[in-house]
């Protein structure tokens, strides 16, 4: 039992090593990174609005860029932070980088367009003044595994899918790892501009001058050292939640998921270290996951690289 024992923490603090640290991430980060991407929309509404353009495949008049904010929908609900949040008289948008699939992105985007909603909507207004909603993640892995560059959803019906409710909300998951996928059937599915900002995400160089614009921006993030001293810090209080919530036996994040950022942030570990080939059940004692849940990160990654 002492030799199972002492080849575990073995086990551990060789993981412990290869593990990147905050400090290493931060190094090795691109626009990929969910903090870089935030300050480099926040601090460049010109690059956002572009983004958007590029994406939407529309034209947009002006944004106004409102981040790191809480909107509180009522007393009892649930408060979030919009990554970043863009609107403009007619307009809503939310757009995000999402590296890690936490199983629940359809269902964020559907809290996430709600909270927009009830955001843009004064008192005593009618639903006409809504403003037209969309609702947009940078996801790096295929979530739906059917091997589009991009997936979008509107309400329609299910009796006659002919038939659109015109709600104008919208929904965009683009896959940045299925880039080169730019059409089916012989119908495109992507736009030049789109597969270089895709591209760009999975870790290629930039092929177009705007996708040289956001690299350089994010590079100039990374030698920002207050930006830097804003990522180790929140990268400590999630650390700290996380082992709080393991200490007191509880399990943070299963409910709240990425607002507490410990499931995340178990999941990202669990991942790196499947790539690396190491046995389910060691990772499930060291991120502390169910191994059942390994097992379905393992076969999702099984999935993607087929």
């Amino acid at each position: 039992m002492t030799e199972k024992k002492n080849q575990s923490e073995e086990t551990r603090a060789k993981e412990e090593e290869t593990v990147l640290t905050p400090e290493q991430e931060w190094k090795q980060a691109n626009i990929s990174n969910n903090f870089i991407f935030y300050q480099v929309m926040r601090h460049n509404p010109d690059v956002c609005k572009e983004l958007l353009e590029i994406l939407l495949e529309m034209e947009i008049d002006s944004i106004e860029i409102r981040t790191e904010e809480t909107v509180e929908v009522d007393f009892g609900s649930k408060s979030i932070r919009m990554d970043v949040y863009a609107k403009n008289n007619k307009q809503a948008f939310n757009i995000e980088m999402q590296t890690v699939n936490t199983g629940d992105l359809p269902e964020r985007a559907r809290y996430y367009q709600g909270i927009m909603d009830v955001d843009s909507l004064q008192s005593g207004q009618k639903y006409k003044a809504l403003k037209d909603s969309y609702v947009i993640f940078i996801c790096l892995t295929d979530i739906f595994k059917k091997g589009l560059p991009v997936y979008s959803f509107e309400n329609l019906c299910r009796e006659d899918t002919s038939i659109q409710l015109k709600d104008r909300a919208v929904k965009y998951f683009f896959i940045a790892n299925n880039c080169a996928k730019i059409s089916r059937d012989g119908k495109k599915l992507l736009t030049e501009k789109q597969q270089a900002f895709l591209s760009l995400v999975s870790g290629n160089a930039p092929s177009n001058k705007f996708t040289e614009r956001i690299a350089a921006l994010a590079e100039d993030a990374k030698h920002n050292s207050l930006w830097r001293k804003q990522y180790m810090d929140l990268i400590r209080e999630l650390t700290i939640k996380y082992d709080s919530g393991k200490e007191a036996g509880i399990a943070i994040g299963q409910e709240q998921g990425r607002q507490e950022g410990a499931q995340q942030k178990a999941i990202e570990t669990a991942i790196k270290m499947l790539k690396k080939n190491k046995d389910t059940q060691e990772i499930a004692e060291f991120v502390d996951l169910p191994v059942e849940k390994v097992q379905e990160l393992k076969a999702q990654l099984e999935a993607e690289n087929k």
